[in-house]
């Protein structure tokens, strides 16, 4: 799923006019949407109060025409108008049905059972100003008995950051038009949206940017088709995990476990000491010579988790031709030395050690992360994972997913090393669809911790229930 800019979204209007759709054409359009979105999940309307707040833009407008549909198709219990502002360029269409508007909020209203929000949209940049900012309190908080729609995004929501630093309304459904914001998709302002829904009004998708996508179990599910018949442990990659150093043997296990759980054929973990877990095989943690010599017939190497900071990491990176997931001390040990420039040398920096590579502190990192992670990946050439909320990956192309699952739960000691090894696993087995692969085990590894966290709690869940859940995770996934 394709996401855009407030900017983006513009210059899509822009071309669609162009290509022969005109703006009157385009609002008919997203009324229609939301009107379709009224009926579905409020039928039947005919037994609803609904008040309708419109702003003097394209918004607005939008929200005229839900409230004309509404008067001539399904004439609810009552519907209320609210213009905030300059009448709307189309209320003149609307003026014909005879119904009446209103300059404020009205006692009666607060008995709304439908409240839709069509003040403000996609192109604010500052905090709303009256009388927007006392309808958009009154939406969060004036009516008891209502649910509220937004139209294309929720008012004073900003459209193009995580989070908005000034009051916003809350909705229970969001109807947004040819394609999500950025702020629908990423926390904590997406959760303002609701129950995100995507309209289509005319925009043809070859003319959309592609540049930024949420990652959707559709981009990756024919990965986990079922296996040819005649494969064997040879077919699905032999992943080697470095890592493990005295006292942190536990990460380097846990990757390989993960390596495993993801499907990889092999595994093999580097260690200071063997793993627990009988199906890893184990190779004692050495200096660069033994560390080639372990490497040389693998599909695929995840070097960090555990291994403390070392000297062999550079050399060992310069050296390798097969897919590497640099992860932990991997990174740390890199300090500021260049990363070989392929595309199949994989990052996954938390926000702490995002900020060390780059040289700022992490408060910088987390206030743009889509910049950093798609300057550090094009500069740099490599893939990038930064992990977080909507963990981030990016290429060096410039293009940038962002993911949809995980939340607090992931937070516990070991979730990092799973995801290295979930990635290391999927890329063993699908070297040459590297960012599909990339992109499951981000997935997977957010959603298996959603999984867990509905069923033990946030508090409860342990890296280790990530992969409890994994089958559960892909057991969902489209056929």
């Amino acid at each position: 799923m394709k996401v855009l800019t407030a900017a983006e979204m513009r210059e899509v209007d822009r071309k669609t006019v162009e290509l022969g759709l005109p703006d009157p054409l385009l609002m008919e359009n997203a009324g229609h949407r939301v009107v379709e979105l009224l009926a579905e999940k409020f039928a039947p309307l005919s037994s609803h109060r609904i008040l309708i707040l419109c702003g003097k833009g394209n918004n607005g407008g939008d929200g005229l025409v839900v409230a004309r549909q509404l008067i001539t198709r399904f004439r609810p219990a009552a519907l209320w108008v609210v213009l905030a502002d300059t009448p709307p360029s189309n209320f003149a269409t609307f003026a014909v049905t005879g119904c009446r508007t209103y300059a404020q909020i009205e006692p009666e209203m607060r008995t709304a059972t439908i409240v839709v929000d069509a003040l403000l949209g996609t192109g604010l940049t500052g905090p709303p100003r009256e009388p927007y900012a006392t309808l958009i309190d009154a939406i969060n908080t004036r009516f008891p008995f209502a649910k509220a729609v937004a139209v294309d995004i929720p008012s004073g929501l900003a459209s193009d950051t995580a989070e908005t630093g000034w009051p916003h309304a809350r909705a229970g459904y969001t109807v947004t038009f040819t394609a999500p914001k950025l702020s629908q998709v990423l926390q904590p302002n997406a959760s303002a949206c609701g129950e995100l829904h995507v309209g289509q009004i005319g925009s043809p998708d070859s003319i959309l940017p592609d540049h930024t996508i949420v990652i959707e179990p559709t981009l990756f599910a024919h990965l986990f088709k079922p296996r040819p018949l005649l494969g064997h442990k040879g077919t699905f990659g032999h992943v080697l995990v470095v890592g493990g150093a005295p006292g942190k043997a536990g990460a380097a296990s846990m990757s390989g476990l993960a390596a495993l759980r993801a499907g990889a054929g092999l595994v093999t973990v580097c260690s200071s000491e063997p793993p627990p877990t009988l199906e890893l095989m184990h190779e004692p943690l050495g200096g660069l010579d033994r560390l080639k010599a372990a490497a040389e017939s693998k599909t695929v190497l995840a070097i960090g988790p555990g291994l403390g900071v070392s000297p062999v990491v550079k050399p060992l990176l310069d050296w390798a031709r097969q897919p590497v997931v640099v992860d932990a001390d991997g990174l740390n040990s890199m300090n500021g030395l260049p990363f070989p420039a392929r595309e199949s040398i994989v990052l996954t920096p938390h926000p702490g050690e995002m900020a060390r590579l780059c040289g700022v502190s992490t408060a910088e990192i987390q206030s743009d992360r889509l910049t950093w992670a798609r300057r550090f990946a094009t500069e740099h050439g490599v893939t990038l994972v930064l992990k977080g909320r909507n963990t981030l990956i990016a290429f060096p192309d410039g293009k940038l997913y962002i993911n949809p699952t995980g939340g607090p739960a992931l937070g516990t000691g070991g979730s990092g090393d799973i995801l290295t090894g979930l990635i290391g696993g999927l890329i063993a087995q699908f070297p040459d669809q590297l960012r599909t692969a990339v992109a499951a085990a981000v997935w997977l590894h957010g959603r298996a911790g959603d999984l867990a966290a509905a069923e033990l709690t946030e508090p409860c869940v342990i890296a280790t229930d990530i992969l409890r859940y994994l089958p559960h995770a892909i057991h969902d996934l489209p056929h």
